[in-house]
């Protein structure tokens, strides 16, 4: 749409701002006397959506701001680049963690969903259990493994899978339904609740101006929240991502920065979502409640249980090679982040 993600307006402010106090990396005497600079920092890949802005607040906008070399991308280039090693870390699809090899989870940290999740939907012309083509949104992961698996569990349906760029109108003049993720489809469903005027549920349906719908150029329009599928589906929440990254990297001291940053956030919600209310142009109040209602960041028993499943299955179904445990860096003393710290 030609506006900049809420991620990388934050990431340009910060970087400007310690462009402008002349931070510099880490620096030694080597044995001639000369001045270096040390290894280059840290490299964490982040997904640019709302979703990940609490886990990555002390990063970004906190008194980590500036310690880590921090990069935006969509879900799909975060796994890639983790894969390529062109990062150290980063927040990748949960699905993700079976395709790429020696790679350790941070633990007690990821972005999931109990219930309805909000930004994970699929549009449809018709009933989704009459659907025979479904759109896959190329930059969506697990959210993808996540429809496959629907489809043939759940829905009773075996649709042609079309991978295409994620333009809902687009999608839906090829398919029959559409898989939207992120920031587009949080709009899309806040949208959906204005038109409906009823509290949201896991599966929706509005008619009217096709100018004014969710999906502008379609009267009707079905729309099911993913997560809440696989909920009723199998009676487990929902693990959308993790962070995960090189074994080496994940040192006692990174693992506590991680999780310090995650705490530092969730204190700020408000803040967080009064920041991004301005640069997406929707109700402060809105994505405050997705962030604390629809989103949750732990990755508990309950949540490990879910994301088992969800690997079994995809295995199951022959999406990933085998369903190999999660492997956890080891966690460090904890840190606390101030304000001013």
């Amino acid at each position: 749409m030609g506006i900049l993600s809420l991620a990388e307006i934050w990431f340009k402010q910060t970087r400007s701002r310690h462009q402008r106090s002349g931070r510099r990396a880490p620096a030694r005497w080597d044995t001639e006397g000369c001045y270096i600079e040390l290894m280059s920092k840290l490299r964490i890949s982040i997904v640019e959506y709302l979703n990940t802005a609490p886990l990555v607040w002390g990063f970004a906008e906190g008194p980590l701001a500036g310690k880590y070399d921090l990069s935006f991308t969509l879900p799909s280039q975060c796994a890639e680049a983790l894969h390529r090693r062109d990062v150290d870390v980063a927040i990748i699809p949960s699905i993700e963690y079976q395709r790429i090899e020696d790679i350790v989870a941070l633990p007690e940290i990821a972005i999931a969903a109990k219930g309805e999740v909000r930004s994970i939907l699929v549009v449809a012309k018709r009933p989704i259990e009459m659907a025979k083509s479904i759109a896959l949104d190329t930059s969506s992961r697990s959210s993808a493994t996540l429809v496959r698996l629907l489809a043939q569990e759940y829905w009773r349906i075996k649709p042609e899978y079309i991978e295409v760029p994620p333009d809902p109108t687009e999608m839906l003049k090829r398919a029959d339904a559409a898989l939207v993720i992120g920031d587009p489809a949080l709009r899309m469903a806040l949208k959906m609740d204005a038109l409906s005027g009823k509290a949201p549920s896991g599966e929706q349906c509005c008619q009217g101006d096709p100018d004014e719908m969710p999906v502008p150029g379609f009267e009707t329009i079905f729309v099911y929240d993913i997560a809440y599928q696989w909920r009723e589906m199998t009676g487990k929440p929902c693990v959308l991502a993790i962070w995960a990254g090189r074994r080496d990297a994940l040192t006692p001291e990174v693992v506590a920065d991680f999780h310090a940053s995650k705490r530092y956030g969730l204190e700020r919600i408000r803040e967080i979502a009064e920041a991004a209310a301005i640069k997406l142009d929707l109700p402060p109040r809105a994505l405050e409640r997705y962030l604390t209602e629809n989103i949750h960041f732990d990755l508990d028993t309950e949540y490990l249980d879910g994301l088992q499943l969800y690997f079994e299955k995809a295995a199951a179904a022959g999406l990933i090679p085998r369903a190999r445990p999660l492997e956890f860096a080891t966690s460090g003393a904890a840190s606390t982040l101030r304000r001013g710290a």
